[in-house]
This record gives structure tokens, sequence and C-alpha cells, in this order.
């Protein structure tokens, strides 16, 4: 292969399709040593579906770079399947620091000691909430609700979005209305994810979830910056 005479496009292919196998095969180690190890259920199943998320996000990203000219529903799908597993990678995450807090919503098993701390809400969450709250189970379950409400809102959009695009009746104020529906949706739900994290830091750092929320986030920064700029190109 001679990547001397390629240009930019063809470099930029080879690239993304090095790097989508290179992330599959770094996913499958990790999740062949989890397999392997299979001692936490509750925890591994949550990181396992956060894993996932990389070579899921590779690959559509190599996709979309195959013909960024070509059937607008199509790769308007293939984005809506990467941004509907985004919310479930998150509502995962945060399944996973309730399961490193020994915390269960269903079994109402909340550990008494870190009952009664402050939860210290920001505007413009104050407009329906108290600046202060004490942290019960009906406060972490709303937390679990804000979650993942973007769980069930994501989909729901995505499905409507498809199927009137096809039909030929998707105006461009209503892809603006989507659009704010969908980054109110997401706020809050990273909104509560911030503010879980803030409450519990000290307890969570010895598993460092910090690094694994950055390493989402990146994944859907670069994808976003890759889908913008391919759609101006």
């Amino acid at each position: 292969m001679d990547f001397a005479s390629m240009d930019r496009a063809q470099l930029t292919m080879v690239g993304s399709g090095f790097s989508a196998l290179l992330s599959m095969h770094f996913t499958i180690q990790l999740l062949s040593q989890h397999l392997f190890y299979w001692k936490n259920p509750k925890e591994q199943k949550a990181i396992i579906m956060i894993i996932i998320m990389a070579p899921l996000y590779a690959i559509d990203s190599f996709v979309g770079l195959l013909d960024i000219r070509g059937s607008k529903a199509f790769f308007m799908f293939l984005d809506s399947v990467k941004e509907c597993y985004e919310a479930v990678a998150i509502a995962k995450f945060l399944a996973l620091m309730y399961s490193y807090l020994n915390i269960s919503i269903s079994k109402n098993i909340v550990p008494d000691e870190i009952k009664g701390r402050e939860i210290h809400h920001s505007f413009p969450m104050t407009l329906f909430q108290p600046h202060t709250a004490r942290l019960d189970h009906r406060t972490l379950k709303l937390l679990k609700h804000w979650t993942w409400q973007f769980v069930i809102i994501r989909p729901a959009c995505s499905i409507l979005m498809i199927t009137l695009q096809i039909l030929g009746l998707y105006p461009s104020w209503l892809s603006w209305t989507f659009t704010i529906i969908l980054n109110i949706s997401f706020s809050v739900a990273m909104y509560s994810l911030v503010v879980f994290y803030h409450v519990f830091s000290k307890e969570l750092q010895p598993h460092k979830p910090l690094a694994k929320f950055i390493c989402i986030k990146g994944i859907v920064f670069f994808s976003f910056w890759q889908v913008a700029t391919s759609f101006y190109a």
C-alpha cells in the first residue's frame, strides 16, 4: 500500500478503518477478560454495555465516510442507532455508580452511611426543585428518572425523525424542534449524573468513574465533529 500516492480522502479512509479495527481489537480483549473473570455480574454487565459503545461509534463513523453524499435517510438511521446507544450507555453508567455504592432503587436499598447527604441544585433546576435536598430513596429515584427519560425520548424522536423524513414531511423548523427537545432531555440526564458524582465523589474515587465518563463524552464529541465536518464538506 503506497501511502505517498494517496490523496487526503483515501488517507482519511485508511486511518478511519485502522482506528475502527483497533477499537474492535481492544473491545474484544476487554470483553474476553470480563467474561473469563465473571465475578460481579451486576457491575460487569453495565461495564460491558459501556465498552461496546466504542466499536459501535467507530464502525458508524467509518461507514459514514464511505459515501458522505449518499442516502440522507440511511445515514440519519445510522446516526440515530449510534445516539440511541449513547442513551443506553449513560443509563448504564448511572447503574454502575449505583452498584459501586450498593444502592438498589428497585429493592429500596440505600446504605445508612449515605442517607441524609445534601444535594445542592443549580439553576434552572431550582425552578422545579428546592435548592438543597436531603438524599433518600425518593431523591435517588428522581435522579434515576432524570437519566432514564433520555433513554426513552432519544429512540422515540429518532423513530419520528426517520419516519417523517421518509414521508417527506420534515421541514427545517421541525428539525430544530427535535434538536431542542433532545438537547433539553440530554442536559437533564447529564445534570443528574454530575449531581450524583458530586455528592459521592469521595466514595467513587477508587473506581475512577470520572475517567470512564470523560471517555464516553470524548467518543460522542469527536463523532459529532466528524458529522459536522462531513455535512459542510
